[in-house]
């Protein structure tokens, strides 16, 4: 993969926490990658390891925690929760220390001076950490509508200058100048409503799940298209069938309900709600696990046709290695809500250098007797592998494009082993 290529989509460190009580499960801890336009991104990890929080993240189902995502170069998405966390905590370390400080009876005028002052410190210190991180939220929240604004406005003058044209050269046909202004006007409509977030669709994983018993397969895939403003019936109808043929299915389909159709069929709805909206990128989670073996082909198939055909960038959510090599251009390894390593597909299966990516990579079997009699299988223990109660670790580059999370002294034996 070439480093050169446009960078789509960027994850700074984000974090995903949940509160369980007084405390916080830590389901994404400080990611960041990047996604090229054009290529299939793989995130592979075990059950539990917050591929699919990362995912839902992404695209905003959830509010993330702290970091930042970055679509086309733009911030779409910043964690406030840190933020609001911080000022918490500060007001509490304030309190604490004035309730401390006046607990002093015994002190002489002095002192009570002293004490006085020692307070007018905390609080204008607690007035200054306050103002810095509200101006983070409002600066985040600004971001978040300013690039809705920006990219409303974009569609605008685009549709202003396609216009101009046809305007211009149907002046003096009364009837198609009417026509291409209505058009214009419902194309406006939509156009003040879209929202940059929405060129990232998701597949979800359960097929089931995912789609409203009581809809329609022509109201479900038209779902995002009314929301988007589009009002149009027969436009809305000629889309719909348009899709569902692209994804395999007839026209036939479209008044059925999700209860009358197959696992893979339910998929295909699925992604066809995804496509319809013509996104640049999309988010897979998992859309194979739910289904058996030849079906599962079949879908991947569907979405390498419709990466190549619409020019797709997908990021590719799987617990299954041989799927991700096989669909994937780079894959990512995640453990724990943790990056721990990420290269190209060919350069992870042949030089994986985190442990964890052993284990895995050992875990595949294989349609060989032979090989899976003599095959052994590699067991992941975190508190074996690593010490870093002295050196703490980050996500570093060993080789060009080959990250792994490691301290130092794990760096430099990556380093010995690529060698």
């Amino acid at each position: 993969m070439e480093n050169n290529r446009e960078v789509l989509l960027k994850v700074d460190h984000l974090c995903q926490y949940f509160r369980l009580g007084r405390k916080d499960m830590k389901a994404v801890d400080d990611v960041s990658f990047e996604i090229h336009k054009g290529e299939t991104f793989g995130l592979v990890g075990e059950s539990g390891c917050g591929k699919t929080t990362t995912g839902r993240s992404i695209i905003k189902l959830y509010n993330i925690t702290s970091g930042n995502v970055y679509f086309k170069g733009q911030r779409v998405g910043a964690g406030t929760r840190s933020y609001k966390d911080a000022i918490a905590a500060a007001r509490d370390e304030a309190a604490a220390k004035i309730k401390a400080l006046r607990a002093e009876k015994n002190a002489d005028s002095a002192r009570k001076a002293a004490i006085q002052e020692e307070i007018k410190a905390i609080n204008e210190e607690l007035a200054s950490v306050v103002a810095k991180n509200r101006a983070l939220i409002k600066d985040a929240k600004f971001d978040s509508k300013e690039v809705d604004r920006q990219y409303a406005a974009k569609l605008l003058a685009e549709l202003e200058a396609e216009y101009t044209e046809k305007f211009r050269a149907a002046e003096g046909d009364t009837v198609a100048l009417a026509a291409l202004k209505n058009e214009y006007r419902n194309r406006c409509k939509v156009a003040k409503k879209s929202k940059l977030i929405t060129q990232i669709q998701m597949i979800f994983q359960d097929p089931i799940a995912s789609l409203d018993p009581r809809m329609t397969v022509r109201d479900i895939i038209a779902e995002g298209l009314v929301i988007n403003g589009i009002t149009d019936k027969d436009y809305i109808n000629e889309k719909v069938y348009e899709i569902l043929e692209t994804v395999g299915l007839v026209r036939e389909h479209a008044d059925r309900y999700p209860h009358e159709f197959s696992g893979g069929q339910r998929q295909r709805i699925g992604i066809a709600r995804a496509v319809v909206m013509q996104p640049e990128m999309i988010i897979a989670d998992e859309p194979i696990s739910a289904l058996d073996v030849s079906i599962q082909a079949q879908v991947i198939n569907l979405l390498n046709d419709l990466r190549e055909r619409m020019g797709l960038t997908i990021m590719f959510i799987a617990h299954d290695l041989s799927v991700v090599k096989y669909f994937s251009d780079r894959i990512g390894v995640m453990y724990f809500g943790k990056m721990v390593e990420l290269a190209d597909s060919d350069e992870l299966f042949k030089n994986p250098l985190h442990p964890y990516t052993r284990s895995l990579l050992s875990a595949i079997p294989l349609p060989d007797p032979i090989y899976e009699k003599q095959r052994t299988r590699i067991h992941y223990n975190p508190l074996a592998e690593h010490d870093y109660s002295v050196d703490t670790p980050s996500f570093r580059e060993i080789t060009p494009g080959h990250f792994v999370h490691c301290n130092d002294a794990e760096e430099a034996k990556y380093k010995q082993m690529v060698k």
